[in-house]
Formats: C-alpha cells, sequence, structure tokens
C-alpha cells in the first residue's frame, strides 16, 4: 500500500437481510492523506451505511477495510470504533445538552486520550480557535446557531487528532444561506487541520464544492469514483450523467457517419464516447449539459419555450421539441426570451457523450 493512502476499502459489503440486496456491494477505492472524499448518492442508495461501516457503526460481510496500514475489517479481523482513530460528526450533531461549548469538545479527549488537565484546555483551546468559536466556549448548545453547533461538533470529532473524520450530511440541518456559507468554511478548516475526512450527501453540488474525490453510489454499488471535475465532465454511466450533471439526453440515430437528432447533426469526430457500446449500435441518446444549449429567438426555429426560471444569475428555459421532448437549457443572457418563442437551438460542446437508449 503507498504512503499516501489512509483508507482503502477492498470488496467492501453489508447485507442486512439474506434475501435482500445489499446495502453496499463489493465496494473497492482508497483515500490519499488529506483528501476530503464526498460519497454521493440519492437517499437509501447505501451511503451511510458504507460511512458507518469504515466507522465500525456497521460489520461487513464480507471484504476489507484498511486504515492507517491496520486492518481494522477482515475474514476474522474486527476492531471496534473507539479502537479505530476516527472522529465522527453526526447529522444532528449529538452534543451534551447539558454541558458547555468546551466541556463537549473536551469530553472526548478527557475520555479516550487521558490527558492531563492543561493539555486538554490547551487542545480544545486549539480546535475551537481553528472552528471560529473560541469566544463561545462558556456557552451551551441550545445558546448557538444551526452552524455554531454544526462547527462544535466538527470541533470535538477534531480533538483527539483522528486519522479521519467522518461526517454523516453535516450541512442538511441548515438553512439554505447558512449552508451555502458553511461549505466554503467546512472545507477551509479540514484543510487547515491537514486531515482526511469522508462526507455523506445526497446533494451533488454540495459534493462537487468541498471534495477532492467523489464516489457515487447507486443502490449500493460504486458507479464513479473520481476527481470532481471528471465527474462533471466524464461521467461513465447514465445514472451519473442524469444524477451529478443532471444533462439532456436526446435520442440519436446514426446515418451516414452522423448522429442525427432533432436539434441537427454531428459527426462521429465529435462523439468521445459509447457506453457498453456495440459494434452495431445505430440508436442512442445524446448527453448534452443544460449549459451547452445555446437558444436563439427564431421565427422558423422548431422549438419552443414552455417555461422559464430566474434564478438570479442565470436564466433556466424549458424547451419543447417537434417530438414533444422536454428539454432544459441554463443561459446567462441577460436578455429574457418570453413563453411561447419560437427558437433554433444550438449544442456549444465541441465533444459529446452518447449513452445507450433507455431500456
Amino acid at each position: 500500500m503507498s504512503e499516501n493512502i489512509i483508507l482503502s476499502l477492498e470488496n467492501v459489503t453489508k447485507e442486512f437481510t439474506p434475501k435482500a440486496p445489499p446495502a453496499v456491494n463489493q465496494v473497492t477505492l482508497d483515500l490519499n492523506r488529506g483528501n476530503i472524499l464526498g460519497l454521493l448518492g440519492p437517499s437509501g442508495c447505501g451511503k451511510t451505511t458504507l460511512l458507518r461501516t469504515i466507522a465500525g457503526f456497521e460489520k461487513p460481510n464480507s471484504g476489507t477495510i484498511i486504515i492507517e496500514k491496520q486492518q481494522v475489517a477482515a475474514p476474522g479481523i474486527w476492531v471496534p470504533p473507539e479502537r479505530r482513530n476516527i472522529g465522527m460528526v453526526f447529522q444532528d450533531y449529538a452534543l451534551f445538552p447539558h454541558l458547555k461549548v468546551f466541556e463537549n469538545v473536551a469530553f472526548g479527549l478527557r475520555n479516550s486520550a487521558n490527558k492531563a488537565p492543561v493539555e486538554v484546555k490547551k487542545r480544545v483551546a486549539e480546535v475551537l480557535e481553528l472552528v471560529g468559536l473560541r469566544e463561545y466556549q462558556t456557552r451551551y448548545p441550545h445558546e448557538l446557531s444551526g452552524g455554531q453547533q454544526q462547527r462544535v461538533a466538527l470541533a470535538r470529532a477534531l480533538a483527539p487528532r483522528p486519522s479521519i473524520v467522518l461526517l454523516d450530511e453535516p450541512l442538511s440541518n441548515l438553512d439554505v444561506q447558512v449552508r451555502l456559507r458553511l461549505r466554503e468554511e467546512l472545507q477551509k478548516i479540514l484543510k487547515a487541520a491537514g486531515i482526511s475526512a469522508i462526507f455523506v450527501t445526497h446533494d451533488h453540488e454540495e459534493a462537487l464544492s468541498l471534495s477532492d474525490r467523489i464516489a457515487v453510489i447507486q443502490n449500493g454499488i460504486l458507479k464513479q469514483y473520481c476527481t470532481p471535475e471528471e465527474l462533471y465532465r466524464e461521467p461513465t454511466c447514465r445514472f451519473v450523467a442524469e444524477f451529478v450533471t443532471q444533462a439532456n439526453f436526446i435520442p440519436a440515430k446514426f446515418q451516414d457517419r452522423m448522429w442525427q437528432t432533432e436539434l441537427g447533426n454531428f459527426s462521429v469526430d465529435r462523439i468521445l464516447k459509447i457506453e457498453n457500446s456495440k459494434n452495431n449500435l445505430h440508436k442512442a441518446d445524446l448527453m448534452v449539459r443544460q449549459e451547452d444549449l445555446i437558444v436563439e429567438p427564431e421565427d422558423n426555429g422548431n422549438v419552443v419555450i414552455c417555461g422559464h426560471q430566474f434564478l438570479g444569475r442565470e436564466h433556466l428555459y424549458y424547451l419543447q421539441t417537434p417530438s414533444g421532448k422536454e428539454l432544459i437549457a441554463r443561459t446567462s443572457s441577460d436578455r429574457l426570451i418570453p413563453l411561447g418563442t419560437r427558437v433554433k437551438v444550438s449544442v456549444s460542446s465541441p465533444a459529446l457523450r452518447l449513452f445507450p437508449e433507455r431500456a
């Protein structure tokens, strides 16, 4: 194992009932030291179960988990959570309501590290400074905002200097504006601490903005594991393309070395990849991201604006093609195109992806 790898999973599987599909199904991945990993997927896909399995709250049926070169789960090997040197931030923060901020953060130090009081006081001050709450150490949790409680929970997890911090949907209980602000703060805190972290989210924007690496999970299966940039630009399966990029899929037919669609024809030179393609594939769906659709009013256009949302920095248009298919386009143009306007639609991306038709 590379010196830079802090966590390694190999074929990790977790089943709750023998007749049901596994909640986690043969997941294999490595995490480099200091990186932030986002576990991304819809509700019920198995991402929280995978996090709990790494933490030691769930025991895998098979597979191997290695943290800091130590096998913590393998055939015949099981290391309990308290001996895995991990920090945990729960979705509801799990702060002790009867303890002040200082005592909440110090709790793990006093109970697991057997440190002297002066060392505890110094370390609590360090992590509270790190999360920007040093002046709040005498307050109780109910006297703090949701964002401040989240940072106290993070400080408590960081205090014992764990190998990895695990966060179960850490921003889900916060208001939208607070959540957006704390995305940046959370990333800065983790990077400043120089610690590896894994967090669970169902929000693709949250995963893209916070992570060094993202693992997309569907029905317990790891569908893609890569950087945020690679995930957005190069989805390897239709599920990732739909869930992460929220792309449009336009029926296409191959003829005369061109992929023909309602929006025009595209040469094979513009096609990057066909997922699971066969040599005789003549029908597929063309993936086009919302921001790659260019919409221009045109009296003879065969596409109609059937809906609109103003999102502040951009417009979101719902388009109806001659076949009745609905597409979505995002544009930063200041010009508003009225409902019912006929438009010409073109594709700006120089390279396109095809996926098999939906079964």
